[in-house]
């Protein structure tokens, strides 16, 4: 069995990939670590997960995660780096925070603030690549990998096909919906219930969310160019999913079919993104639990623009499924162990 140590364990992400540790059949939960949770026991946050509801949080440090096999960093932006640094080199760090992703020290410290960490292999498997490779291929075997943002999952894997085939202009929006959870579990007046239910609000409007360049990143990536992204968010009032209607101009000479098959053929083989049948759209609710991506294409003929719309749930595709999944990956263990594709309904 390979041991697993959780940093942040108490929050929204850290339960998360504890409730997929605990069905994984090659992983045994170690320790499981807070800040200021530390001490009282993992029950309390997370009532869910019985089988370690009688574990006691203890404080996050280096020396409480040495010695694991694995160490799965749930923690704040800005909280990761300095941990991740005094771990052993032969550790298995798999950062769900944006410290170690790697969009540049430049773009780090203009939309975070603080300086940029040495970037880590980006944990986005099926990204498909211009040069017909795809991003699994850098992390087999990786022990150190940094796991992407839940709106960036959802936006590059709707786009890069259509990069990757060389169909697409550099004119991308993307306009995505996020339920309440995306935003961790600390308290904030705009994600009580009386302020969210029934109402939904964008916010980070104008190119300044933090997830922008992270998609230009993966989008840039299967292009093999720059792709500046136009990115709006909005709040929605559900706990968790995301919902992201991603455009971008056609610039082929392509008719809806040849537009949709670069898509099916794109993702014939993955596991875990679905290209759904013609007429059915994906719906958030159908993503809940499950590591899965679902997507729908449509072309426009009017104004010749794609449009994809895809469903993730943020908490498990989002972040802690393909944590899980970059392990596999790193542990050279079947990419889809342990991790669910039916979702949960109704």
């Amino acid at each position: 069995m390979t041991s697993i140590a959780v940093a942040g364990g108490s929050g929204y992400a850290g339960g998360e990939v504890l409730r997929l540790a605990l069905g994984h059949p090659d992983l045994t939960i170690g320790a499981v670590t807070a800040a200021s949770n530390a001490g009282s026991m993992l029950g309390d946050h997370h009532p869910h997960l019985v089988p370690l509801a009688d574990r006691v949080l203890e404080p996050t440090g280096p020396e409480i995660l040495a010695g694991h096999d694995v160490v799965v960093l749930a923690l704040p932006h800005g909280a990761s780096a300095e941990l991740a640094a005094a771990l052993p080199p032969d550790t298995v760090v798999v950062d769900c925070g944006a410290d170690h992703r790697p969009a540049g020290p430049a773009v780090w410290e203009a939309f975070y603030g603080t300086p940029a960490a040495d970037a880590w292999p980006y944990g986005l498997p099926e990204l498909p690549l211009a040069d017909g490779a795809r991003q699994r291929d850098v992390l087999a075997g990786a022990r150190r990998i940094a796991v992407p943002g839940c709106y960036p999952t959802a936006a590059s894997l709707a786009l890069a096909p259509g990069f990757a085939a060389g169909l697409l202009d550099l004119d991308v929006v993307v306009v995505a919906a996020s339920g309440t959870s995306g935003a961790g579990r600390s308290l904030k007046p705009h994600l009580l219930a009386t302020e969210a239910m029934g109402s939904m609000t964008p916010y980070d409007v104008g190119g300044v969310h933090r997830h922008t360049p992270e998609i230009e990143q993966s989008l840039g990536a299967a292009a093999g160019a720059p792709v500046p992204v136009s990115f709006t968010p909005t709040l929605a009032p559900m706990p968790r999913g995301i919902l992201a209607t991603c455009t971008a101009k056609v610039s082929a000479d392509a008719d809806a079919d040849a537009v949709r098959k670069v898509w099916l053929d794109a993702y014939s083989g993955e596991p875990f993104v679905h290209v759904l049948p013609e007429g059915r759209w994906p719906r958030t609710a159908d993503t809940l639990g499950a590591n899965t991506v679902h997507l729908q294409v449509a072309f426009d003929p009017r104004t010749r623009r794609v449009v994809v719309t895809a469903a993730i749930d943020n908490l498990t595709k989002g972040t802690a499924g393909a944590a899980l999944q970059c392990i596999n990956l790193a542990l050279d263990l079947p990419e889809t162990l342990g991790l669910p594709i039916a979702g949960v309904a109704p």
